[in-house]
């Protein structure tokens, strides 16, 4: 085991975690929602330090990031437990292994071993996904701090539920990220992911205020988020933090514990992402349904074709010293 950042002790052998925005308070010998955070003897440590239970070589694109080093390569990794319990998660073998089947599993891999493995695999970035990374946060930012220092950038897949502290602890080390706004509903985000909807819109705001590199994604279930109104408060409030942030609106499929829907039809993904570009944003995308045209990147000014893709593949790119090719408008992002 390995002693947690970011807590205070109470009294009466209690702890109170402030890592994320659920703000948990410990008993001695409980562990935090999250399922890898215990109190042992009035002290909390982190269950997953050692435990790397996926690490995988990914297109940047797959995270998805579409204005962050277009084309390169990611290091991919997570540890088991979210501090989330999504009916509908894609990953929920690894992220609700400490719930459902009681158990952490994983390798000890260490820090430097990850960057050293990232670099040998010319990768670009090493990025903490799969699971939630603010739940290892001891491991991402202590590989993240290492990973800086060899050149290479570190991004987070998350669904928003850190606090400033944390933010702000791994903010010198952290270059990007891809943020869940899952819905705009509260009653949604309280029913289907057990948290709130005001600390995530808090997260997305904080990180853009930090100047990390954000991307939005908003997987649309029919029946459950896909409502004209519901999409077009979505495109509103991350306009409303920044017109420059691309959204994802992606397909859903069936999976784990919600599984009362079909597949989303690609017209509801082109309907949301009308809705994002008439709210103002400059560049929105369908996600999961590759070949359909709604990956591609367009210049904001002049309209043309800038970076196409099917599914993770660029097939062309127009792009010149980070500007349009045709009108020399510039593209935002990040070593675009």
């Amino acid at each position: 085991m390995h002693e947690a950042m970011l807590w205070e002790k109470l009294g009466e052998g209690k702890v109170h975690c402030f890592l994320c925005a659920h703000h948990c308070k410990i008993l001695h010998g409980k562990r935090g929602i999250c399922g890898v955070r215990e109190n042992v003897g009035g002290k909390l440590y982190t269950l997953v330090y050692d435990r790397v239970i996926a690490r995988n070589v990914d297109p940047i694109e797959k995270k998805p990031l579409f204005h962050f080093q277009p084309g390169s390569f990611s290091f991919s990794i997570a540890t088991p437990g979210c501090n989330f319990r999504c009916l509908h998660c894609q990953n929920a073998d690894i992220s609700q292994m400490p719930h459902d089947a009681h158990i952490i599993m994983g390798e000890p891999i260490s820090p430097e071993t990850l960057v050293d493995t990232a670099k040998r695999a010319n990768c670009k970035s090493i990025s903490y996904t799969y699971t939630e990374p603010t739940i290892f946060f001891e491991l991402a930012y202590d590989t993240a701090k290492l990973a800086a220092r060899e050149g290479l950038k570190n991004v987070f897949v998350t669904n928003g539920y850190i606090t400033r502290e944390a933010l702000e602890t791994i903010r010198p080390y952290l270059h990007a990220a891809n943020i869940d706004l899952k819905s705009f509903s509260d009653a949604f985000y309280r029913k289907v992911c057990g948290a709130r909807l005001e600390k995530v819109l808090e997260a997305i705001r904080l990180y853009h205020e930090f100047g990390i590199w954000i991307e939005v994604t908003t997987l649309v279930i029919p029946g459950h988020n896909d409502s004209p109104d519901e999409l077009k408060a979505i495109a509103g409030f991350i306009a409303s933090v920044d017109k420059a942030i691309p959204w994802h609106v992606t397909q859903f499929h069936p999976t784990y514990k919600l599984t009362d829907q079909p597949r989303t039809p690609v017209e509801t993904l082109r309907m949301a992402r009308e809705i994002g570009l008439a709210a103002g944003l400059k560049y929105v995308y369908e996600g999961n349904v590759p070949g359909e045209g709604g990956e591609n990147t367009y210049c904001p000014v002049c309209k043309k074709l800038l970076i196409k893709r099917y599914g993770y593949i660029i097939s062309e790119k127009n792009i010149r010293d980070g500007a349009c090719a045709y009108c020399n408008a510039p593209l935002d992002g990040v070593d675009i």
